[in-house]
């Protein structure tokens, strides 16, 4: 089981290249030929749109009159109108607390907190050995790091990793083994249960941390004794492999850099993200029992729990931070079937927590402003009531007015893109920043049935994709 020294260094240097991927994930502007013309087609699409409605401005505008004579359109344009008001007005309402965002830098080793780290796994096979070794190999102090794996009973070869990484790190790791596959959630939790930290930290065993990512992320419970979690800064290890995790990254950069990094301002985090965490031993022993045996319509929850802990913190009154300087680096799906099957998970979570987070919100639940906590839920209600106006509007034009549909629908992407592609170019890389055109055409035209059909079945359980491969 041991692994020699020539294997040892090898796996070890193995785990240093992937770390050094944090920088070169981003700012690497090296793309392939098939790049290029995914690119330069997805251009070309835009600016065929563009030239579409200028062309057909005249039709626009007939259909727009005929419609205004009905009430039914005049609704819809009033509708339609009032909802992109509103949200042009929490686009700027998120600008200007991403403007007031700043990361909390790391406090010095005698204040750092003594941190449990809890990896879950379950059929991941070498990744969660060298998960493993990149937290050992952070700048946090040794002494104050107990770091636990749970094989949650995989099929593969994980547990056979998790030993040898045992075997090589000695006491400074502590693996367990499910008796049977029981989920992440029932993973964790015996983690909790064995946790012995002022902070708990979650970490998937797909993930690789950077060398300063643990104290960058516990650093704000220090500075902040309100604060309750912590989520980190999620990136795409895998974006050089294929074509989804490159446009995943942009979104992904987008999402945590420029959303939670608003979120974070008025302490209201929404979801604490499942590859990187850090929570309060308080805060979660206060609500672990309620956690554990939460259930949905009847039945047991089995996913959605970093959404369903950050929410139970969040009704304690404590706030919840994100740390744009606390990287980590995860894989994402690189198959479509993969991909829509995470984006249910996702969902479902989203409609089941948005519920559970309507109960407390509009209470007094915690001291100071809670408007900004508010805003956030009703935006994301938002989103969710549409859901099924939108798609039954979609079909409608689809079937009724295409070209007009499609030309559109093209000029809006452009639009709301380029937000996206602006973000990502001033604080990475001018090249891949474009990835944020093609994947929100995918995203339109191939993933616009995920929100409807997660509404239509919230109630059901399933990871989906656990144990899926990749490729």
């Amino acid at each position: 089981m041991k692994l020699h020294q020539s294997e040892y260094r090898e796996k070890t240097n193995k785990i240093r290249l992937l770390k050094n991927k944090f920088v070169r994930n981003i700012t690497d502007a090296a793309l392939t030929t098939t790049d290029y013309a995914i690119l330069f087609s997805t251009l070309l699409l835009l600016f065929g749109g563009i030239f579409l409605v200028y062309q057909l401005q005249p039709y626009f505008e007939k259909i727009h009159l005929d419609r205004m004579k009905t009430f039914s359109g005049q609704m819809l344009a009033f509708i339609t109108i009032s909802l992109l008001i509103v949200q042009v007005a929490f686009l700027i309402y998120i600008l200007y607390l991403y403007t007031k965002y700043k990361p909390i830098k790391s406090v010095s080793d005698y204040l750092l907190p003594t941190c449990t780290i809890i990896v879950p796994a379950y059929n991941e096979g070498e990744l969660v050995w060298q998960t493993l070794f990149s937290l050992t190999e952070s700048n946090y102090p040794a002494e104050k790091l107990q770091i636990i794996a749970i094989d949650d009973g995989s099929k593969d070869d994980t547990w056979q990793w998790m030993k040898r990484a045992k075997d090589r790190l000695g006491n400074r790791l502590q693996i367990f083994q499910q008796p049977e596959n029981m989920g992440k959630r029932h993973a964790l939790y015996r983690g909790f249960n064995l946790g012995i930290g002022e902070i708990f930290i979650t970490v998937d065993s797909d993930s690789v941390v950077k060398k300063d990512t643990l104290r960058n992320l516990v650093s704000p419970f220090i500075v902040n004794k309100k604060c309750g979690a912590v989520g980190g800064n999620v990136q795409v290890l895998n974006n050089k492999k294929a074509i989804i995790p490159r446009m995943l990254n942009v979104s992904f950069v987008f999402s945590f850099e420029f959303i939670r990094s608003a979120q974070s301002v008025i302490g209201t985090v929404l979801c604490t993200p499942g590859a990187l965490a850090a929570y309060r031993r308080e805060a979660v022993l206060n609500c672990l029992p309620e956690w554990i045996s939460q259930t949905f319509m009847g039945q047991p929850t089995d996913i959605g729990e970093d959404r369903a802990m950050t929410n139970m913190i969040l009704k304690q009154g404590f706030h919840v931070l994100f740390q744009q300087n606390a990287h980590v680096l995860t894989n994402t799906p690189e198959k479509y079937k993969n991909l829509y099957k995470m984006f249910i998970r996702w969902e479902r979570s989203n409609v089941r927590e948005n519920i559970m987070m309507s109960k407390f919100a509009f209470s007094n639940f915690r001291e100071g402003p809670k408007a900004g906590a508010r805003i956030l839920l009703i935006n994301q209600w938002i989103k969710v009531i549409m859901a099924y106006p939108a798609t039954f509007l979609m079909l409608y034009f689809i079937f009724t007015h295409p070209i007009l549909f499609i030309s559109s629908a093209l000029v809006s992407t452009f639009i709301f893109s380029s937000i996206q592609v602006l973000f990502y170019s001033k604080k990475y890389n001018f090249l891949e920043s474009f990835w944020a055109y093609p994947y929100s055409i995918f995203y339109i035209f191939t993933l616009f049935w995920i929100t409807p059909y997660a509404i239509a079945t919230a109630n059901k359980r399933g990871w989906l994709t656990r144990g899926l491969p990749q490729k």
